[in-house]
């Protein structure tokens, strides 16, 4: 299968086919409003800005399923990332990454690019040191293991990274801006 089989529905419940990314590099998000990393936003609308002209695009799919960081409806999301960051970049429905009810398009991602770790600054220790006392074998599964997990996919439909959110997101732009 390719990226591009898949579809997803936007924030007004319409069907939006992954095809229409073709040819271009695409950065898919699991989002939450009220996160530590939420101003991780900030960065990603800046990227946006910068690179939308040379190909690159953000599917954002809000998700509620870590520490319910994403209370509200699909409406009241996009109307908090419009007014706190200005997004312009397509904001999905809100839905689950992990677990029975999780979108085709993120079972596929998980099965391209598994989980790797954290890293060891100190972010990444203070998500390893959470997530044991969730789940002992988190390391050792592909599920999504908080919000602002970042897929980047070339613009072939290639899922060529996955970076968890304690990434600098220095190194996400670095990335792709080389694939651009």
């Amino acid at each position: 299968m390719s990226i591009y089989e898949y579809s997803v529905k936007n924030a007004l419940d319409e069907e939006v086919s992954l095809k229409e990314f073709e040819g271009k590099v695409l950065m898919i998000v699991n989002t939450a409003t009220g996160c530590g990393f939420t101003p991780q936003y900030k960065d990603i609308v800046n990227m946006y800005e910068a690179y939308h002209d040379k190909g690159f695009e953000v599917l954002d799919i809000p998700c509620n399923q870590f520490a319910g960081q994403t209370p509200g409806t699909d409406e009241e999301i996009r109307a908090f990332c419009e007014l706190n960051f200005s997004t312009e970049f397509l904001q999905m429905k809100k839905s689950d990454v992990n677990g029975e009810n999780a979108l085709p398009l993120y079972k596929y991602l998980k099965e391209q690019k598994g989980f790797e770790g954290f890293g060891n600054g100190p972010k990444g220790l203070a998500m390893s040191a959470m997530l044991k006392k969730i789940d002992k074998d988190y390391k050792n599964n592909p599920d999504i293991k908080w919000n602002f997990t970042k897929f980047i996919v070339d613009r072939s439909g290639n899922v060529v990274a996955r970076f968890e959110p304690t990434e600098n997101m220095k190194k996400v732009e670095e990335l792709v801006k080389e694939l651009l």
